[in-house]
């Protein structure tokens, strides 16, 4: 069955293996996520639980945000989100979800949104090769030829100049290396995307292994 949890890039360690092995690993803190609303076929036409991550203190929280919460008995959160797939009927509406739900050696897909770099060119954005740097050459970082004569148009998707970053990501088959759950974290083999701080989505691998 399915699992999922929010929580919070920490950064990135490394940790021994009992063979030896140096592992690189992502730390993510996940408080303990409180069920916020239950979604069924019967009444949504779909099956998922609705999870709260991060309070917010009363006085920022706004009146719908506060009576969203008040069934579950809990703070207003700041972050939201649903995770289909998992046995609804397990779950009650206030229910605390922790890190232990997740065991060491599960595979989980890691969804984020990646570090914003502003506005770059093709060379950086899309990996476009690079023009002569001798002087006199006149093409060094430029984008090149973006069409052809017959066509007298720019093709829609077109990799050109613009604003790189800031994107969801989803990274898939990670494993989970470790779980601790006095202090609430996840050890996740390798780099999830995101900033430090940033909300970081852990559900179950879909494709599985």
């Amino acid at each position: 069955m399915a699992k999922g949890i929010l929580g919070k890039k920490v950064g990135m360690t490394q940790v021994f293996a009992e063979n030896g092995d140096l592992i690189p690993v992502t730390v993510i803190e996940a408080a303990p996520n409180v069920v916020l609303q239950k979604k069924t076929a019967e009444t949504d036409g779909y099956e998922a639980i609705q999870l709260g991550f991060d309070d917010v203190r009363e006085q920022y929280a706004n009146k719908p945000a506060k009576g969203h919460v008040a069934k579950a008995e809990t703070a207003p959160k700041r972050f939201i989100r649903e995770v289909r797939g998992l046995d609804v009927a397990a779950y009650e509406v206030g229910q605390e979800v922790k890190v232990d739900v997740f065991t060491e050696g599960d595979i989980v897909d890691v969804t984020g949104v990646s570090k914003g770099k502003g506005f770059q060119g093709v060379i950086k954005r899309y990996g476009h090769a690079i023009g002569p740097m001798s002087h006199g050459s006149r093409f060094h970082r430029a984008p090149g030829s973006i069409g052809s004569v017959d066509a007298q148009r720019v093709f829609k998707g077109q990799t050109m100049p613009g604003r790189m970053g800031g994107d969801t990501v989803t990274v898939q088959n990670l494993e989970i290396v470790r779980v601790d759950t006095e202090r609430n974290l996840l050890l996740i083999k390798g780099n999830v995307p995101g900033a430090r701080k940033s909300l970081i989505e852990v559900r179950s691998a879909i494709k599985g292994n």
